[in-house]
């Protein structure tokens, strides 16, 4: 009976190239797959990104103006009910002029940038603790949700009552409007944390804190700047319902305040104007702050063509 036949190489013979008998190359296939997973990415014009970025709000503005000129000179309504857009800009070249835009501004924004910080240095570690901690978890979970949903005005008469009207009192009501987006947010991002990262993490030593700082925040950052997306905006709303409804010539005259005063004063066009500027500083601060964390956040994560 025959054995198998064998193939004997014979001396200075050429070796088979990989994969000639149909096999396939591990290094090559491998290679492959990483070709296929990269994402190329290409430092786009400085006018395709003017086109794509900033062309599209000018037209979207102009439309808005065209649409609000075309309404005043259909006299839809009492010209003090509905002023013209050349009243509300009349009414803003006056406050640049008196020198009280940039000191009203800086009112309000520095008050929700230093209310916002504090709460995240409070939300931040709650969050983790109420993300890892069944029983905390368990008992405080209901409650920032409830917290999240429960309207920032209501806070403000009861802080009024504890506090006084004073920069506390501002300050209290963004706490408790902006922590708990912030600490669901961190919930929401560490429970979409594979479980194989924490176990790999442990592996290589990475426990408490040394695996929270290296592990689960880095993990949960898509959902982490969702929540603080979410808080800055609930900062910001709690801020302004506060300024709007506690105003005092000893707070300083910020946006809600200055807005309050043109409504007891019947001035449409500078309720107009205070509406416009508190949504200003709101977009402001969604371009040059978060829009950058959120791109830099998808860009470490492979997907710049989507953060481009």
């Amino acid at each position: 009976m025959a054995g198998p036949e064998t193939t004997r190489k014979e001396p200075g013979q050429a070796a088979a190239p990989p994969g000639a008998d149909g096999g396939q190359d591990p290094a090559g296939l491998g290679a492959g797959l990483d070709a296929l997973e990269a994402v190329p990415v290409r430092r786009a014009p400085l006018t395709e990104v003017l086109i794509r970025s900033v062309l599209p709000p000018i037209v979207a503005i102009a439309l808005v103006l065209a649409v609000w000129q075309g309404l005043v000179w259909a006299k839809v309504t009492d010209d003090y009910k509905l002023p013209s857009p050349a009243r509300v800009w009349a009414a803003l070249r006056d406050l640049w002029l008196r020198g009280e835009l940039l000191d009203i501004v800086w009112t309000s924004v520095s008050r929700g940038l230093f209310g916002f910080l504090v709460a995240l240095a409070i939300g931040t570690p709650l969050g983790l603790v109420v993300a890892r901690v069944r029983f905390v978890r368990a008992a405080v979970r209901p409650i920032l949700s409830g917290l999240q949903s429960l309207p920032s005005v209501a806070w403000v008469p009861p802080t009024l009552i504890w506090m006084g009207l004073n920069d506390r009192m501002m300050y209290t009501v963004i706490l408790l409007g902006a922590v708990p987006s912030i600490a669901n947010g961190l919930v929401a991002g560490i429970d979409q944390v594979p479980p194989l990262f924490l176990r790999a993490g442990r592996t290589l030593g990475a426990r408490g804190l040394r695996g929270a700082w290296h592990i689960l925040l880095p993990a949960a950052l898509p959902g982490y700047v969702a929540g603080l997306k979410q808080g800055w905006a609930f900062a910001w709303r709690s801020l302004m319902a506060a300024e709007i409804i506690a105003s005092s010539p000893d707070l300083g005259l910020g946006l809600g305040q200055y807005l309050e005063n043109q409504r007891n004063n019947s001035d449409m066009a500078g309720v107009l104007l205070g509406i416009f500027l508190i949504l200003f500083v709101g977009i402001a601060i969604e371009l040059l702050v978060f829009a950058p964390v959120e791109r830099w956040v998808l860009r470490s994560r492979g997907l710049q063509e989507r953060a481009r």
